[in-house]
Formats: C-alpha cells, structure tokens, sequence
C-alpha cells in the first residue's frame, strides 16, 4: 500500500476500525518518501509530502486504520524563565543547526551529550529526559560559515 495523503487524525477523527500503528522516528517525519512495516506486518510506502504527526491516518478502509505513532526517545528540556535566556539559548542552538520544540517556559531539542554538557557550563537549567519529539522546527543548515577569516582587497 502507498500512503500519498494525510487522511485525518485519530485524535480527531472517530476510527470503529482496529489501528495498525506505523512506527517513525522523529527524524523520519519530514521525509519525502519512506518505506515502512507497520506493528501488524503490512508493508507501507509514504509519500506524502508534508511532515507527519503523531496520530495521523495514512489509510483507512472498512477493515484497518494505519496511522503514525511516534516513538519516544531521549531529549534535552531545557527549562528558560526569560525571553533574554530564550534569546541566548536559541542562538546557541542555531548555531548548532539543531531541531528544536518551543513552548511558554522550555525548549525541547534532541539529546546529545556534548550539547547538553554545552548548554550546562552557559549556565542553562537543563534535563535529559524521554519524550515524544512532535511538533519541532527543523533548523536546516543555510550554507553560511563559521569562519573567522578575513577577505582583503588591495586597492
């Protein structure tokens, strides 16, 4: 079966059928195509076009509901009680190029420890915890550079 739309979400969407859940990783819900095997053993090719959510319904007939469940893994929260810390930690992890989950009061990246370690010595109030990674901005890299070189003219 191929999926080439979203059909609604279960959260919103009353399903009286049985739900075969694919699982996806955060990382794989702004793919452009994905083949996969959902719980119940049905090949899948997703090529939707749009980022994927938890919950959403990739097909649906009078027998099965196959729709996305993301899995959990390990984040970094990373709690902020300033728009001046928001500021200072959003620079940090832009210069990272690191996905990112905002909400009121903290910020949700993936973990690694090198960053996590990073953002402790700045002086960050930060956790490692496990948690469903959805709703995230992709900060994709710009083609801009880091260097500190300088380019002289001679006049």
């Amino acid at each position: 079966m191929i999926a080439e739309k979203i059909l609604g979400s279960i959260y919103e969407t009353d399903v009286s059928v049985p739900i075969d859940h694919v699982l996806l990783d955060w990382f794989e819900a702004d793919s452009k195509r994905l083949r996969k095997t959902t719980e119940g053993g049905r090949e899948i090719g997703i090529a939707v076009g749009e980022k994927l959510s938890d919950g959403d319904i990739l097909y649906m007939d009078g027998e099965i509901c196959v729709a996305v469940k993301l899995t959990e893994c390990e984040l970094t929260k990373i709690t902020v009680s300033s728009m001046e810390e928001m500021g200072r930690l959003c620079f940090e992890i832009g210069n990272r190029h690191l996905s990112l989950k905002i909400t009121e009061s903290e910020v949700l990246i993936p973990y690694d420890a090198p960053t996590e370690q990073h953002l402790k010595n700045l002086g960050f109030d930060c956790e490692k915890i496990i948690g469903t990674f959805d709703d995230f901005i992709v900060c994709k890299a710009h083609g801009h550079s880091h260097s500190h070189g300088h380019h002289h003219h001679d006049e």
